[in-house]
Parts: structure tokens; C-alpha cells; sequence
């Protein structure tokens, strides 16, 4: 609830609630000014209610988002607050840069409708994998078949020349063996003939026709024992390879399978399917961009639509009022500062001088007593006592 008190004019003064404090806070307004401006309370009211919208959807927009690849919700949560205040920032960033003033008005707006489209047309997607939750689960689970009878046909290219090789030679071993077992078949059946009259020359019982066939048979089964050893160790082993490849495709199967899944990607391929196939969802979904770009615009728009008031007016005043009093606090430090720099020489010039001149007679005392000692010294050259007089008596230039 909001408040009024009186001042000693007898004039009401405005206090604002907390929640008052806080949508101005989100339109980048400045509290102490924005209380005496009437009107300009309910405008900055308004834009702040528009940056927590665009706040409050950015952040659920994205934990959504966040969901979809993560199955641990507190992290989606988290993740999803974080890039809320990331829009957040930028938007108080966009909206404090725009006022009746600013003579570039349209390159945040530009700013600010490029970040809208890209950001609206990202986060339409989520919201459409909600909306059509079920209709893009059915379509991803269609979608993942294809690419099982795709994996398949890239493992049947990749492993079909192999077993092509294989199968031919088994069947051109199975074929010397079906040919040899035909052979010894028909020579069977022919020994029997022979022998129940049925066939041949009709003679029943064991003769020398009877016999001679009964060694043909027993030769030509002989024969196919023989061949049989040899080449169905071969038959085994090539049956045994085949049986490898099948394996190894069987594997390669079910370890793609377990690889496919709905995850986000999945899914946003079978909203793509399905906004090509279903003129319907293809208008929802521009209906839905459209809908996210407003209200990633909704800020923007706010500050740019609402008439100005007074508030940019006390702003500005309070921006060249604080400029003009750095600009005389400077002028100030600086006079005080040459003040005390000027008035540091003069002091300094007295002292030196009167330091130059108490000790003028010291100096000269000092002089004749070692001019004195240098008479009487007969070994010290005349050169080599004023080097040494020099350095004791003769004054230093500062540096």
C-alpha cells in the first residue's frame, strides 16, 4: 500500500512500495528523481512490468529448454536462471541507453530486434515441442526407424561384397557335392533296380550286371565320402564367417538403437518433418515466432512507444548539475593545490636564503682554518687541497 507523508511545506510526498522500488529497478529508473514525477511513475511501472515479463519467460523458456537435454532438474532450474538474468541484463542495458535525448534511438532498437529474432526464433522451437509433445514423439519414434533401415543399408553396403565372396564359394563347394551325391544317388538306385528286377535287365537276384553296378556304386559312394571330408570343413568354416558377419551387423544394430533416443535434436528434426509435411503447423509455428519476437521486443517497444516525461527532463538537469559541480570542485582542488604549491616555494625560498646566510660566517672561519693548516703543509700541492676544499665546502646542485 502506498504512502504519503507531509513535509514542512505542507506538500505530500510520495513514497513507494518495495514493489514499486523493484519495477523501477527493472526500468533502470532512478528512484530519488522518478518519487516527484507523477506521471512518469505509472510509464516506468509499465516498462518494468515488461522487462519481468520478458524476464519471467526467458527463464522458463530456457530451463524448458535445458530439460530437454538434461534429466536432472535442479540443473535445468539453475541453468535456466541464469541465462533469465543474462536477457535480463540486457535488456536494463538497451532500456537505460534510450531516452528522449539520445540522438541514436534506432540502433538499439536495431540491437534489440536482431537479438529478438534470433533469441524468438530459437525459443519458438522448445515451445512448440511442448505444445506438440505427443504428435513429435510419434513422429521422432518414425523418424528413428528410418534411420535403423538406413544404419541397416549402410552395414548391408559395407558387408555385402564380403558375404557375396563367401556365399559363392560355398555355393560352388555345395554344388560339387550335390553334383557327387546326385551321382551316387542314381547309381544306387539303379544297383537296386537291378536287383529287385524293377530295372535293367530285369533279372532278379545278384549277377554279374548286378555286380558290376554295385561297384560302381560303391566307387562313386566312396568317392563322395572322400569329397565329403574334404570340402565340408571348408563349408563350416566359410558358414562360420557368415555367421561372424551376422553377428558383428546384429551388434552394430543394437548399439545404435540403443543410441537413438528423444532428445532434443531428435526432436526438433521431427518438428522440422513435421512443419514441411502439415501446412497447418507451419502457419501455428510462424503465428508462435512472431508471438516470442514481441515479446523479446516487449522492452524495447515499451521505452520507445510511452511519451517521455518529466523524469528524462529531471535526469538530464541532475546529469549537467553533477557535471558542472565536478568541473568547479575541480577547478577548486586544482587553484588549492597551486595555492599550496606557491606558498611551499615562497617558504622554501626564505628558509634556503636564511640558511645561506647564518652559516656565510661558519663557512668562511672554516675557510681561513683550513687555508691555515695548507700553509703549513709543505707536502700538499695547491691542486690537490682545492679538490679536497671543494668537495668539503662548495654547495651541490639539486637534481
Amino acid at each position: 500500500m502506498r504512502k504519503s507523508i507531509s513535509s514542512l511545506s505542507q506538500r505530500e510526498q510520495y513514497v513507494p512500495t518495495m514493489w514499486d522500488e523493484f519495477l523501477w529497478w527493472l526500468s533502470t529508473a532512478e528512484k530519488e528523481l522518478l518519487v516527484s514525477c507523477v506521471v512518469d511513475r505509472n510509464r516506468y511501472r509499465i516498462i518494468g512490468t515488461t522487462v519481468l515479463a520478458t524476464w519471467s519467460f526467458a527463464t522458463l523458456a530456457w530451463t524448458y529448454f535445458w530439460s530437454t537435454i538434461s534429466n536432472n532438474w535442479l540443473v535445468s532450474v539453475l541453468l535456466g536462471l541464469f541465462m533469465g538474468l543474462i536477457i535480463l541484463t540486457i535488456d536494463r542495458a538497451l532500456i537505460k541507453g534510450m531516452n528522449k535525448f539520445n540522438r541514436n534511438k534506432v540502433a538499439p532498437l536495431l540491437l534489440r530486434s536482431i537479438l529478438a529474432i534470433t533469441l524468438g526464433t530459437f525459443m519458438a522451437q522448445p515451445a512448440i515441442l511442448f505444445m506438440f509433445d505427443k504428435e513429435i514423439k510419434l513422429q521422432a519414434s518414425l523418424d528413428n526407424e528410418v534411420r535403423k533401415r538406413a544404419k541397416q543399408m549402410e552395414l548391408d553396403s559395407l558387408y555385402n561384397p564380403q558375404k557375396k565372396v563367401l556365399n559363392r564359394q560355398r555355393a560352388e563347394l555345395q554344388s560339387k557335392l550335390d553334383t557327387k551325391y546326385n551321382e551316387v544317388t542314381n547309381s544306387r538306385n539303379q544297383f537296386v533296380a537291378e536287383i529287385d528286377g524293377t530295372g535293367g535287365t530285369g533279372k532278379v537276384g545278384i549277377h554279374k550286371i548286378a555286380l558290376a553296378k554295385k561297384a560302381e556304386y560303391e566307387k562313386l559312394d566312396s568317392e563322395f565320402n572322400h569329397l565329403s571330408s574334404t570340402l565340408k570343413p571348408n563349408i563350416v568354416s566359410i558358414d562360420s564367417n557368415l555367421s561372424s558377419i551376422n553377428s558383428i551387423i546384429s551388434k552394430e544394430n543394437q548399439v545404435y538403437a540403443g543410441l537413438l533416443n528423444n532428445g532434443f535434436l531428435t526432436r526438433i528434426e521431427a518438428l522440422n518433418n513435421l512443419v514441411s509435411k502439415n501446412s497447418a503447423l507451419q502457419w501455428r509455428y510462424i503465428l508462435i515466432v512472431i508471438i516470442l519476437m514481441l515479446i523479446e521486443l516487449m522492452p524495447v517497444l515499451a521505452k520507445t512507444l510511452l511519451p517521455a516525461g518529466t523524469y528524462d527532463e529531471k535526469v538530464r538537469w541532475t546529469e549537467e548539475t553533477e557535471r558542472e559541480i565536478g568541473q568547479s570542485n575541480q577547478m577548486k582542488e586544482r587553484d588549492l593545490k597551486e595555492m599550496y604549491n606557491q606558498l611551499a616555494k615562497e617558504k622554501d625560498e626564505a628558509f634556503i636564503k636564511e640558511f645561506f646566510a647564518s652559516t656565510e660566517q661558519e663557512r668562511n672561519e672554516k675557510m681561513r682554518s683550513r687555508l691555515a693548516k695548507w700553509s703549513k703543509n709543505e707536502d700538499e700541492s695547491f691542486d690537490g687541497f682545492w679538490e679536497h676544499f671543494k668537495k668539503e665546502m662548495l654547495t651541490k646542485q639539486e637534481n
